[in-house]
């Protein structure tokens, strides 16, 4: 099973986000993916926290007939 680094992760629409861990879901054990928006959002404020199940995290995007990763890891 692929490792998921924390640090700073680029997603497929241009926005950066901090991976914080990965937690299990209490009823299902599935693992989410924890991660923090690195910038203000008008909706959620700065720095909204989300979670995300960790094969979609690690899952393909079809951009302009391309796929390409949903998060690409960038830095510590």
């Amino acid at each position: 099973m692929e490792r998921i680094k924390k640090g700073k992760y680029g997603h497929f629409k241009g926005k950066e986000y901090r991976v914080i861990g990965v937690a299990r879901h209490s009823e299902t054990l599935k693992e989410l993916v924890i991660y923090q928006a690195l910038y203000d959002s008008k909706e959620f404020g700065p720095d909204a926290i989300w979670a995300r199940p960790r094969e979609m995290f690690l899952g393909t995007v079809d951009v302009a007939g391309e796929e390409k990763p949903r998060f690409e890891y960038l830095e510590e």
